[in-house]
């Protein structure tokens, strides 16, 4: 895998003017990213530090993980808080389960996750029919706690309003809580549990299609969200399409959509 950094600074340092090298001996000849079969192209966002009219401070920007493995930054400590989603069926292909499995101070366990989801489930349907889906259940790991937003019921997938009321919540969640920063969250992109759709859909299965990443970062970012965003894994096949470090996206992003760039 190769990331391909596009349009930085080739200077050394402050006032450099050489070429940088980035590995040992003539490594760099022959690490080209374009015969790498799975690479990301890497722009330079706006507000970044080559930037010199860059000032986007970290309460403006969610900052996306491109070629970063989250389950392994998680286990290695790097997060107080994770966002990921669960339902009250089966989760065995979550990264929920992957994670209580793994991470040695948990005491849950793939099917006790399942289990809570659908007590609360069960326990919300009698006594909070009324409240707007979905959930925030909170799953203490020790070392980390997970933020799972708990798909409606009687649906097998999230919708992006879903995921707004969901980010919402989180945001008042870990707002003020210094314990539970840094946060990260899934894309919930290619999910394989807990699919994402545009719209609603009806109960059977959506049939809008999965949002873009674009569409899925404004959602998080319009509800509040100001913490890491890991991009699926399947982005690694888009190494022609330029992507950038954080969102918001340069304004020049929007205008090209719109076809007037």
């Amino acid at each position: 895998m190769a990331v391909n950094k596009a349009g930085g600074s080739t200077g050394g340092g402050t006032g450099g003017t050489g070429r940088i090298r980035l590995y040992d001996e003539e490594t760099d000849h022959l690490v080209t990213a374009e015969l790498a079969p799975d690479r990301v192209s890497l722009l330079p966002g706006a507000g970044n530090a080559h930037d010199t009219h860059g000032s986007m401070s970290t309460a403006e920007r969610i900052r996306i993980l491109w070629g970063q493995d989250l389950f392994r930054d998680v286990v290695d400590g790097r997060y107080r808080a994770i966002v990921v989603g669960v339902n009250d069926t089966d989760n065995t292909h979550g990264i929920i389960s992957k994670l209580v499995d793994t991470v040695t101070t948990s005491q849950w366990t793939g099917r006790s996750v399942t289990s809570y989801a659908k007590m609360f489930q069960e326990s919300a349907a009698i006594h909070a029919a009324r409240d707007k889906e979905p959930y925030v259940l909170k799953y203490d790991l020790d070392s980390v706690l997970v933020l799972a937003l708990l798909r409606p019921r009687s649906r097998d997938f999230f919708t992006l309003d879903d995921l707004a009321r969901g980010f919402a919540t989180v945001t008042k969640m870990i707002q003020d809580r210094r314990e539970r920063l840094p946060v990260a969250t899934v894309s919930f992109l290619n999910a394989r549990a807990n699919r994402l759709l545009k719209g609603s859909g009806g109960a059977a299965g959506g049939g809008d299609g999965e949002p873009s990443f674009e569409s899925v970062l404004r959602t998080m970012f319009d509800a509040g969200y100001r913490g890491d965003v890991y991009p699926p894994p399947a982005a690694w096949k888009l190494g022609g399409v330029g992507v950038f470090p954080n969102y918001p996206f340069p304004a020049g992003v929007a205008r090209m959509g719109e076809g007037s760039s």
